[in-house]
Parts: structure tokens; C-alpha cells; sequence
């Protein structure tokens, strides 16, 4: 396709933003953007190294020190998330980054730092960017701006399989609580809080399966680039 677009992906977590964001990139020929995975990253080094979230002194130092980018992996056929030179796809996926990331993304120092690099990948287009204000903060110009919601038990559920594979014992009421904290922190942050974009399509896929989801989605970004 000649005429390339920006396509932001925002909803709550566990809503599966990113399964369709990979998957749309994947038919459109496009570069995926995890946003979250770099806010997870962020809150792994900021663990890593003590770092207190309420010092701003330490976080601009923190932040200094960081540097991200994404790798593609043959074996998964996705890219993975690098935190100064160390793949660490893996352990920005567990319990304990969950539990911080939505705190350390709530930082504006941290979320100017994140947004500085999210709209520099994105200057020649082609690119769907998944996260939580990237239609109204990163890229409120995008082409087309695709909202994500799904049943809160049904959110739960979702992420209690994926986070069962690497912490078997983990509980469904320690999911809830955390999903439920997560989308307080979102929405009620006073910098870039989740909102839904005034012009961005609701694709609320609480009845509906990947493929379904994915149909819709590219329907309406083919749409979009027709029209560019």
C-alpha cells in the first residue's frame, strides 16, 4: 500500500489492544509499537534500582540513564522489548511489573520521556501504536483512532490465563484487584489520563473472538487509507 497511516490503539489493560494491534500491523505490513512495554520497562529499572517514585530528582536521573528500543525475534515472530541492551520481554510481564507499571506511568517526567521517543518512531507513518493515550496525547493527528473495551470479568479472566503461565499459584482475586487498580491510576492520573478520543471508533470486543475483532479493525483502517 502506497498511501501509509497512523493507527492508535487506546483501552483499558487486558482489554487484548495489543493482540490486535500485532495482528492489524501484521496484515497492513506495518511496524507495532508496544507502548506499554515500554512503561513496563521503565518501572523494571525503577525497581531494579530502588528508584523512589516520589524523589523527581532520582527519576530524571533514573531516566538519563535508560534507553529502549524494540528487536524483532525470529523464534516468536514478534519484537521484543529491550531496557539498555537486555532483552527483558520476559520479566516485564510478571506480577511484579504489573503491579507498578500504571504508578510509574502516571509520572509526567516519565510519560513526556516515553511520549518524546513514541512520536519520533512514528514520523513516517505506518506504524499502529497501541497504549493508553496515544489518540490524545501522542498522536491525536492519527488516521484513524480505534477505542477497546471489554467486560470487566471478562478482562480478568483474560489476564488471569496469560499471567497462570509463568505464576501457576497466581490467584483470580489478586487479577481483579490489580486490574482494578490499574484503571483507577489510568483514568484519574493528572497527566495524559485513558480517555476515549473524541473521533475514535469503539470496538468493544466483549462478544466477539480475535479473528472478529480483527475484520472489524482492518475494515475500518482500509477505509482509512483509501481515503487518505
Amino acid at each position: 500500500m502506497s498511501n501509509k497511516i497512523i493507527i492508535a490503539i487506546d483501552g483499558f489493560s487486558s482489554c487484548g489492544k495489543s493482540t490486535l494491534a500485532k495482528a492489524l500491523a501484521a496484515k497492513l505490513e506495518y511496524v507495532f509499537i508496544d507502548t506499554g512495554a515500554m512503561y513496563r520497562a521503565i518501572a523494571l529499572y525503577f525497581s531494579r534500582n530502588n528508584i523512589s517514585l516520589l524523589d523527581p530528582t532520582a527519576i530524571a536521573n533514573a531516566l538519563s540513564q535508560i534507553q529502549l528500543h524494540f528487536e524483532y525475534n525470529p523464534h516468536t515472530l514478534k519484537s521484543d522489548m529491550y531496557l539498555n541492551g537486555e532483552n527483558v520481554e520476559l520479566q516485564i510481564r510478571e506480577m511484579q511489573v504489573s503491579s507498578k507499571v500504571s504508578e510509574v506511568a502516571a509520572i509526567a517526567a516519565v510519560r513526556n520521556f516515553a511520549v518524546a521517543q513514541q512520536q519520533a518512531m512514528g514520523q513516517h507513518k505506518g506504524i499502529v501504536m497501541d497504549g493508553r493515550d496515544i489518540g490524545t496525547v501522542v498522536f491525536p493527528q492519527a488516521e484513524l483512532k480505534i477505542f477497546v473495551t471489554a467486560d470487566p470479568a471478562i478482562r480478568v479472566n483474560r489476564r488471569l490465563l496469560e499471567l497462570q503461565a509463568t505464576d501457576p499459584a497466581i490467584t483470580i482475586e489478586a487479577v481483579a484487584e490489580n486490574l482494578q487498580h490499574r484503571d483507577h491510576i489510568d483514568s484519574t492520573r493528572a497527566h495524559s489520563p485513558l480517555r476515549q478520543a473524541a473521533d475514535a471508533l469503539v470496538l468493544d470486543n466483549t462478544h466477539i473472538n480475535k479473528e472478529e475483532q480483527l475484520e472489524m479493525a482492518l475494515k475500518w483502517a482500509r477505509e482509512r487509507i483509501a481515503h487518505d
